[in-house]
């Protein structure tokens, strides 16, 4: 009895770590808490357990029941900085509905979990490409001329290298944002210094387009809909740091090269 006993714990235990990594992956990867609920309490039925979790600012807090609910487990876990990546939003999903249909247990959902946290994400050398074309057609948009989204792009693919580069020194995330879009800004601040380009205001309204925090606003609001309001007010919040952090950014641009709007 005793060793039956430590057995079922022991499996609680390795079911409720797989469900605590896995939480925290999609978390960190720009999942809805909403979506997290479901993803859990699908993989949780298929293995005849329950779980009951909270998401807090840094960690989540994870219990798991037995389905007689006289055994339980609970873990935290530390949610990973930021990493947004909609490819493994949809590969864990995946792997939940998979654990469903295939009955897969926590050995061979654990292996698959693994793999998919090993794929490799895209080449930062293109994403760096594609950011800087992506916010120079913001400019355009705007009624930015082909000077200003030039200067867009180079303001941008600068900036935007600086925040690929510096977290791996372990700068801390505000610093990192300040520094770049005080550097794209001074660059896109060459409209008005040199004369280039019709369009000025617009090379600068846009060149720090890449650091707004849209998927953490849009997640708060999605959060705030279906009743999680913790996770909704830190989602907010981490926008709003993120918001201050470019703006600041933008203040020390403009008092750097003396750009005056009033």
């Amino acid at each position: 009895m005793e060793t039956q006993e430590v057995t079922l714990h022991n499996e609680l235990k390795r079911k409720s770590i797989f469900l605590r990594d896995f939480t925290t992956e999609l978390y960190a990867s720009g999942a809805t808490t909403i979506r997290i609920e479901k993803n859990l309490g699908r993989i949780a039925e298929s293995w005849h357990t329950k779980a009951d979790f909270s998401v807090l600012p840094t960690c989540i807090v994870l219990n798991l029941w037995d389905e007689r609910e006289e055994r339980s487990y609970s873990v935290t876990g530390k949610i990973p900085a930021d990493r947004i990546n909609f490819n493994t939003v949809s590969d864990l999903s995946g792997l939940s509905w998979k654990i469903v249909e295939e009955g897969l247990d926590v050995t061979q959902a654990t292996g698959i979990f693994k793999n998919i946290l090993k794929k490799k994400r895209l080449n930062p050398w293109l994403v760096l490409v594609l950011v800087g074309l992506a916010n120079a057609s913001f400019c355009e948009l705007f009624g930015g001329d082909l000077v200003s989204m030039l200067i867009v792009f180079i303001a941008t693919i600068d900036g935007f290298f600086l925040k690929q580069k510096l977290p791996a020194k372990g700068i801390d995330y505000r610093v990192v944002i300040v520094l770049a879009s005080c550097l794209s800004a001074v660059i896109a601040c060459s409209g008005f210094v040199f004369g280039w380009g019709r369009t000025p205001e617009v090379a600068l309204a846009t060149s720090v387009l890449y650091f707004v925090p849209g998927i953490p606003f849009c997640n708060a609001v999605c959060d705030l809909l279906y009743g999680h309001y913790i996770c909704c007010i830190s989602r907010f919040l981490h926008a709003v740091m993120i918001t201050v952090c470019l703006s600041l950014g933008l203040c020390i641009a403009f008092g750097l090269l003396n750009i005056q709007f009033l």
